[in-house]
């Protein structure tokens, strides 16, 4: 192993004997709960502050904040999985959000609002991470890119029922109501996860190191196929920031986007295993270079539609991408981790993809601030696909450092 590299660790079971139903209900059924609180909330932040006496600008702002949160704990979440392990990481999580929410249901006042937001952000990102290092130990190096792409499915599965179930609390109870949802999901979740195995906790001792010397020792890694991470990352967050905008230039309703946004997590959810099979027996660089080059050519197309039919087409082509690469930043981040400082290192990865998650919006807001909207799809669209020509070489070097047992660079 270099001093850039990383083993990635390797699965506790056995490969013939391994069954993804055996570990279903502490891998992926707590994903699946807490994404549906989060799923049911994400809709109506802007809403709510609005109710709360917020502008627009400071209501863009309170969603913003979720993905800030994220991105501000992602090295602190690392250094917390390596000194209390998962498992005890994925209860404070829970609970933390759990609260997070409660308070969210009580506040008078959009500040404060603001703070539940940021700090369910925190949350949300201590918890990714840990489930990804859970993952890491209890599949099998094998079944590591369909452990991950379940992962991801799990998360989009639940954001997809939240809203639905989001919207029957709202019809009989208002919009707050959404909020105590979220709170009872997180509080589950933590409840389930205290009967999961704690593998990484018992198997890298309880001295941890240092993130910044974790990090520092494998720069080579993060700035070469992180920065992979950050296109593949702000290639999907695109969507979530250009496609509503333009969708409202072609004065396309709200019930009719939101259709076409379920349509698309159903493409997501259904790829979601074939996504996986090809990233286990093709290797990362078939479904990483997809994700970006589907962006790449739908934003490219977005300028072309102007009808619910043609832009929901070009959303389709976009999911098409990004339901092949779900967990494809996961499982890249467990084939290159270091089994000692694996969780300061996943931190500095996930801080990758969330920079990524936040630059995408914020280059959308960005260009659109300063030219016509239209120009926002071409640019991205040609960046998107500049940026596929070096997530392709990496991930493909990847591949062949995996197959020849070498550790990545």
């Amino acid at each position: 192993m270099t001093s850039d590299g990383g083993s990635g660790g390797s699965g506790t079971g056995d490969d013939r004997d391994f069954r993804f139903r055996d570990i279903a209900a502490v891998a992926y059924l707590p994903s699946v709960v807490s994404s549906v609180g989060h799923g049911a909330v994400m809709p109506v932040l802007a809403i709510h502050a609005g109710d709360l006496g917020a502008g627009t600008a400071l209501a863009a702002f309170v969603v913003a904040l979720l993905g800030i949160g994220q991105l501000a704990n992602s090295l602190p979440s690392g250094a917390l999985v390596a000194r209390l392990g998962e498992r005890r990481t994925l209860v404070i999580a829970g609970l933390v959000d759990a609260v997070a929410m409660l308070v969210a249901f009580f506040v008078p006042s959009v500040w404060l609002l603001c703070v539940c937001v940021f700090v369910s952000g925190m949350s949300w990102t201590a918890f990714l991470l840990a489930r990804q290092g859970f993952l890491i130990d209890a599949v099998p190096l094998s079944h590591r890119a369909r452990g991950m792409a379940l992962l991801g499915g799990s998360m989009r599965l639940g954001i997809l029922v939240g809203p639905l179930l989001g919207a029957l609390l709202i019809h009989l109870f208002g919009v707050r109501s959404v909020f105590l949802l979220a709170a009872s999901a997180s509080l589950v979740s933590a409840l389930i996860v205290t009967r999961m195995p704690d593998f990484g906790r018992v198997r890298r001792g309880t001295v941890p190191l240092p993130v910044h010397s974790v990090l520092w020792e494998h720069r080579r890694t993060l700035l070469t196929l992180g920065v992979a991470v950050i296109i593949i990352g702000a290639s999907r967050s695109v969507r979530t920031g250009l496609l509503p905008l333009w969708a409202d230039h072609v004065h396309i309703s709200a019930a009719v986007v939101s259709l076409l946004f379920a349509v698309a997590a159903t493409i997501d959810i259904l790829l979601t295993l074939p996504g996986g099979w090809l990233l286990d027996t093709k290797g990362r660089r078939v479904v990483a270079v997809p994700v970006v080059l589907a962006v790449g050519v739908g934003c490219l197309l977005l300028p072309l539609a102007d009808s619910a039919l043609t832009v929901g087409l070009v959303m389709a082509i976009i999911a098409l991408g990004n339901g092949l690469g779900s967990g494809i930043v996961m499982t890249l981040g467990a084939d290159v981790a270091p089994e000692e400082g694996r969780s300061q290192f996943l931190g500095g990865w996930r801080l990758c993809g969330d920079i990524g998650n936040t630059g995408g919006p914020l280059l959308v807001s960005a260009v659109a601030a300063i030219a016509p909207l239209a120009a926002a799809p071409v640019l991205i669209g040609v960046l998107a696909l500049l940026g596929a020509i070096w997530v392709g070489h990496w991930t493909g070097k990847a591949d062949r450092d995996r197959r020849g047992g070498a550790a990545p660079a």
